[in-house]
């Protein structure tokens, strides 16, 4: 069968990389894909935003599956606009409707989900222009640390945790009065801060039935001891050493049973991935938030992990049969360090050379994330560049491999987190 996957970075490579080894892949498109997904299928020069031409290259290539990667084509409505196309017959659409993709595109439709299906997650208030001063006096009497995010889509930027009020009012007013996250921050979701540790759990679901896929834990910020501004992120591992078996059936029991469920008591559409982001606070899950599609770099583990044939479970997934299906697992210990740009997450030069990729061991995978190909030589295009996977009996022994092998790769400004997976030394 052929394949179209949309996206051009490390998770897109990931799921790339995966798909192209089932034996029911017989063409693999990426559009617009990246230099590391061209050694993997073709690569077609389309944004994920230009629906018209993706149902053309659907056409064209006689696609029968499409997997959308990034959650902006799916809050936009690509998954219905496929679907609608009586010229494209039985393709298969991996990614929620629209109306499904909200879980993610709006924090506000997010938390008023998790209420009403008994979801546990933090208190909130959400505000607007219209209860703007509202907002100001319940801000000023908020024990802190306040948490504030813009309710749409803000490039993973908007949650601002303030552990000030001077700064809590700022930044509602720049969201809200200042537009500083255009329209994404015109609606504010203030929640309670949560105390515990966070990590995430990924479910294939074909809106019935659901398979959990391996969990991870990533780090978002910028320096060393999770120090510093959030990223897209630094790196990730899996699994995570303290989700316990009883700790994960207390996760699929009181957040993934009811999610899905919910889904089907409000008629929604979701045929995909839904990524749960969660706090845990001793044995006790709570949703942080909810994407609707696989996270970046976490697809970077969870694949490598990942024994089952994905395509098969797409397929599955695409044609009500999950139910039959079961998830194999690599027991070793996957680790992922992002390389990013010197100034990431601020401002940086990009267009710099990369050079030892060709040196990568066999056993190390390499993602490409933020990188171009100009006339045969490969050089930096984003933020976050590159990113090495290695496997390991222990995280500890994974890492120290993902650092030894990132070492072989140099670009200006080079920068990663030496400390990936550091609370798990022993694990």
């Amino acid at each position: 069968m052929n394949v179209l996957i949309l996206g051009s970075g490390g998770r897109e490579h990931a799921l790339s990389w995966k798909i192209a080894s089932s034996p029911l892949c017989d063409q693999l498109f990426i559009a617009p894909g990246n230099p590391g997904t061209a050694s993997l299928g073709i690569n077609l020069p389309i944004s994920v935003l230009d629906s018209p031409a993706i149902r053309q290259a659907c056409l064209d290539h006689q696609i029968d599956l499409v997997l959308v990667g990034p959650e902006d084509p799916l809050v936009h409505g690509i998954t219905d606009y496929l679907e609608s196309a009586d010229e494209l017959g039985d393709l298969i659409v991996i990614g929620p409707s629209k109306h499904g993709a909200q879980l993610e595109g709006s924090k506000a439709f997010a938390k008023s989900f998790m209420m009403r299906h008994g979801i546990p997650t933090a208190r909130y208030r959400e505000f607007n222009a219209e209860n703007f001063e509202e907002g100001v006096k319940y801000l000023s009497d908020h024990p802190l640390p306040i948490v504030l995010k813009a309710d749409g889509l803000a490039a993973g930027k908007g949650v601002v945790i303030a552990t000030d009020h001077e700064t809590a009012q700022r930044t509602f007013t720049e969201m809200i009065r200042e537009a500083k996250f255009g329209t994404a921050g015109a609606k504010v979701v203030v929640e309670q801060f949560l105390q515990g540790i966070e990590m995430s759990v990924f479910v294939l679901t074909d809106g019935t039935d659901y398979l959990i896929l391996p969990e991870a834990k990533d780090y978002k910020r910028i320096g060393e001891g999770d120090t510093g501004l959030n990223t897209g992120g630094m790196g990730a591992v899996s699994p995570v050493p303290f989700a316990t078996p009883a700790l994960m059936k207390a996760i699929e029991e009181q957040v993934i049973k009811p999610t899905i469920g919910g889904l089907q008591q409000e008629s929604i559409k979701y045929r995909g991935f839904v990524f749960i982001g969660l706090m845990i606070d001793g044995v006790q899950p709570y949703v942080i938030e909810y994407n609707c599609r696989m996270g970046d770099p976490e697809t970077e583990v969870v694949m490598p992990r990942l024994k089952s044939d994905l395509l098969s479970l797409l397929l599955a997934a695409g044609n009500g049969t999950l139910n039959d299906c079961t998830v194999s697992l690599d027991p070793r210990s996957a680790t992922t360090v992002v390389a990013v740009s010197g100034g990431y997450p601020e401002a940086y030069e990009k267009g710099f050379p990369i050079t030892g990729t060709e040196s990568i061991g066999s056993d190390a995978l390499l993602f490409h994330m933020g990188t171009v190909d100009q006339n045969g030589v490969l050089k930096t295009q984003g933020g976050r560049v590159l990113a090495v996977t290695t496997y390991g009996h222990t995280i500890a022994e994974a890492v120290q491999q993902a650092q030894t092998e990132l070492g072989k790769i140099q670009f200006e400004g080079k920068y990663h987190r030496r400390d990936i997976g550091f609370e798990f030394p022993d694990a």
